[in-house]
Order: C-alpha cells, then sequence, then structure tokens
C-alpha cells in the first residue's frame, strides 16, 4: 500500500429532514443541542458509523458494536485474543519491544485502529502476560454542528397490544420521540500524517475513509432516522502539498462557509442556506456530492 505523504482535511454537510441523528441518553434521548440551541452530532457516533460502514465494505474492524457484529466475540478482549499472532506477543513476557510488535501487529490487523487508534488493555492471571498499550490514530474528527439553532419537535407514541396476557387493555400512552424539524451539519476532521506514518495507514486507507464518509448514513435506518431523512449531501476533500500541509487546519475548514439565508426565521430545506467555498491558493480540493 502507497504510504501517504500529503496531509488531508475535509469538511461535509449533513442535512437533517424529521429525524434524531445523535439522541442523549442522559435527556429522553432528545438530539443533542449545545447550550446556544445548536444540534451536535458527536465525534463519537460519527466514528460509530464510519466503522460500520467500513465493516460493509468488508474491512476489518477491532471496535464492533453489540448490535453490529461480524463476528461472534462478545468482548475486545476476545476479539484481540483470536488474533494467535497478537496473543502470542502478548504471551512473551521476554519478548525485546512487546508494546511496538504489539501496536504494529494491531494496526495491521483492523483499519479503525490504525485509523482511529486504540487504548489495548487486559489484565491476566499470568504476571507479565497482560498488556496495556495505547496508540494513537492520525484521524481526528470533529463533533458536527448545525449551522444555526434547530428545533426539536416531540412526538407521544402508543401501543396497540399488552406487553402480558390479561383481561384488561393497558395504557396506550409508551413515551415520546424526540426529532430535529429540519438542521443543517457541518462536520471537520483532518488526517495527521505523521501519526499515519507510526499506524501505517496508508493512502488506500483515506480512500476508504472518503467512501465511508459519503455513504456515511446508508444501511443507517431507524424508527428515530428514517430512511433517506439524514445525508451527507457534500463533501470537500482538501489534499496539501505537503506532510505538514500549507494552510492550518482551522484555515482550511473555514474556507467552506454556511448561513441561513436573510429573512428565513425557520429552515425547512436546504434551499434556506447559502453555502460557498472560499479557495486557498495551491490547495488541491475535490468537491464530491452526496
Amino acid at each position: 500500500m502507497a504510504t501517504l505523504e500529503n496531509k488531508i482535511d475535509f469538511v461535509m454537510f449533513i442535512t437533517v429532514d424529521h429525524a434524531n441523528p445523535n439522541g442523549d441518553p442522559l435527556n429522553g434521548n432528545r438530539p443533542r443541542l449545545t447550550d446556544d440551541g445548536f444540534g451536535e452530532i458527536s465525534d463519537v457516533c460519527i466514528k460509530r458509523k464510519i466503522r460500520n460502514r467500513w465493516m460493509e465494505m468488508g474491512e476489518s474492524v477491532f471496535v464492533q458494536s453489540d448490535e453490529n457484529k461480524m463476528d461472534g466475540y462478545a468482548s475486545l478482549r476476545e476479539r484481540a485474543d483470536s488474533n494467535e499472532k497478537l496473543s502470542a506477543i502478548a504471551k512473551d513476557k521476554k519478548l525485546a519491544n512487546r508494546d511496538d510488535l504489539y501496536a504494529q501487529m494491531a494496526c495491521e490487523s483492523w483499519l479503525d485502529v490504525r485509523a482511529f487508534g486504540q487504548v489495548f488493555a487486559f489484565k491476566n492471571e499470568k504476571k507479565g502476560e497482560g498488556v496495556s498499550i495505547g496508540i494513537r490514530g492520525p484521524i481526528s474528527i470533529q463533533s458536527a454542528f448545525s449551522v444555526g439553532p434547530v428545533e426539536i419537535e416531540s412526538l407521544q407514541i402508543t401501543k396497540s397490544v399488552n406487553n402480558e396476557p390479561g383481561e384488561k387493555k393497558g395504557s396506550d400512552t409508551m413515551g415520546a420521540k424526540h426529532r430535529i424539524a429540519f438542521g443543517l451539519y457541518l462536520l471537520k476532521g483532518s488526517i495527521n500524517v505523521q501519526l499515519a506514518e507510526k499506524t501505517g495507514f496508508s493512502v488506500e486507507d483515506a480512500e476508504k475513509l472518503k467512501k465511508a464518509l459519503i455513504s456515511l448514513f446508508t444501511n443507517d435506518s431507524s424508527s428515530a432516522r428514517p430512511e433517506g431523512s439524514i445525508n451527507g449531501i457534500r463533501l470537500y476533500w482538501f489534499r496539501h502539498n505537503s506532510k505538514l500541509g500549507q494552510y492550518s487546519p482551522a484555515k482550511v475548514h473555514g474556507t467552506v462557509i454556511a448561513k441561513v439565508k436573510d429573512g428565513v426565521l425557520r429552515p425547512r430545506s436546504l434551499e434556506d442556506y447559502s453555502i460557498s467555498y472560499l479557495p486557498l491558493p495551491g490547495l488541491e480540493a475535490e468537491i464530491i456530492e452526496g
């Protein structure tokens, strides 16, 4: 695989139309909001969706969710131990540079480890056979925030059958569902070449990230996110001409500007926003429509 030699930054727009893009479990699963009323999709949520897309693409992923596992392992420890080479390194306490070899093998084995990094902290009954290794990944992804404050709609939901057998029908009211009426979210991220060299994250891996971002919400529907209600509509992929990059990530991300159009009080579609891009001299930019 080709070594990544040029720093990469990216920006993506996401539309949310009557859906809950990322519920807050500490707030009744209402869509996440900042104190100023801006919508938020956490970086953890975004990375989970990227991992899911990679798994669908046939890539080997270490951190798999319980509801979407491609193997039968019930824990990260079991998945790590199933790797014979990795397990052998962990057990050999006399091996020189054991931690470095363990990290190298983990990065070679799983795409998400060499992309996002991972903490391997597993105990073992036999002294010296446990591992405690941290790997820093080259991909940094920020939480996605809405362009302006968003409006949350709440709906009462009911049931039409009883949970348990009985003579009387149970109460119809079950609870509530919450959703964003409409919002335009902005996702930003970068790929650090120096860290990519350490984990082995390659040019081909970067293309896999790009493909995952474009299809981030494909096959991701649920009752809170009906099919087609959340879409990545446009991806800006910036490739610098050096490892450090010609410009800072903040300056690159700032070239993409979105705002609610004048006179629009309650945005209800993408047409209610204006999006502009101000190119930087010498910076290669690929714009991909979702």
